[in-house]
């Protein structure tokens, strides 16, 4: 079995770079056989995944790296499968959060992912489509990507006291976005703040979709319209604790798709990259079924 090998020095604010010896000791031990590739720039992994995956001698492409590193590779993925099933793919979890392996049930060891790689048992998963970029394990439109850019923008802080700060620049800052939405069985047509699409539970670190399923087809949605501060600050209090989606101001559903027409431009994440600060258009589509991910034979519990 011969696999790509793809890492993110930055995942995990340069951890990930220090891990590559380990990674590669884990390969050996498993007789992998195997090859290294370093992305160098933003975007650097769909350009590399792609190539690995249209490669006929590559058995098995891997992110190595945290939830944006597993962005960029599965995007290359699929972008290489087209509208089949993909090429077998690995994660090697040593990003900062890892909320889609956590989600997925794979361990979160080096030597643990590298043996279940190895292993080559694999599992057919959703993956998901936003406009032009995919996605694994979850999407958002308006005040979620807005958080995260207002993370990037803060040099200063680091830890969970940078995303608080975000956060609280991101309240002062918040404005509705003017939202035509319509769903399988659902629209809505007004003023919106929230617009989560997750295919897995959890994104950055919090558990904005309880019971999802990374198997069955459906994105599971999270909605709220304009609504006073002190209502959006009982939602989020809500996140904290997962009771978010029973509060009355939210709209919780599952779908196979979703559009939106928003006014102004909504900036848009994947996977917690946000790769547009203006759609003015955007579409949803699950793709059931279509990412072969590498996983135990029995996927792990989700750790508390």
């Amino acid at each position: 079995m011969y696999i790509k090998i793809i890492l993110n020095p930055y995942a995990n604010r340069w951890g990930a770079r220090e891990q590559t010896p380990t990674i590669e000791t884990a390969c050996r031990s498993h007789d992998l056989d195997y090859s290294l590739e370093i992305t160098q720039a933003p975007e650097d992994g769909i350009r590399l995944a792609r190539m690995a995956a249209e490669d006929p001698a590559v058995d098995a492409v891997v992110a190595a790296g945290g939830d944006g590193t597993i962005n960029e590779v599965i995007n290359g993925v699929l972008l290489a499968a087209g509208s089949e099933p993909t090429k077998p793919f690995g994660i090697i979890p040593v990003g900062t959060a890892n909320d889609f392996a956590r989600m997925a049930g794979l361990p979160l060891g080096i030597d643990e992912s590298v043996a279940v790689i190895a292993a080559g048992q694999t599992r057919q998963i959703d993956g998901g489509r936003v406009n032009e970029r995919f996605f694994i394990n979850n999407s958002a439109a308006a005040m979620e990507p807005m958080v995260t850019i207002e993370n990037i923008r803060m040099k200063r802080l680091s830890g969970e006291i940078r995303y608080v700060a975000a956060l609280v620049r991101a309240l002062v800052r918040l404005k509705p976005w003017q939202m035509q939405i319509t769903w399988d069985d659902g629209e809505y047509d007004g003023p919106a703040y929230l617009l989560s699409v997750c295919n897995s539970p959890r994104t950055g670190g919090f558990m904005m979709a309880p019971g999802a399923e990374i198997d069955d087809g459906q994105f599971d949605m999270v909605f709220a319209p304009q609504a006073p501060k002190t209502t959006v600050l009982s939602v989020l209090a809500g996140l904290m604790r997962g009771t978010h989606i029973n509060h009355p101001a939210v709209t919780f559903c599952r779908t196979t798709g979703i559009t939106v027409h928003s006014r102004p431009g909504t900036p848009l994440h994947a996977d917690g990259e946000v790769f547009t600060e203006s759609a003015e258009f955007v579409n949803y589509q699950i793709l059931p079924g279509q990412v072969t991910l590498l996983s135990p034979r029995h996927p792990l519990p989700e750790p508390d």
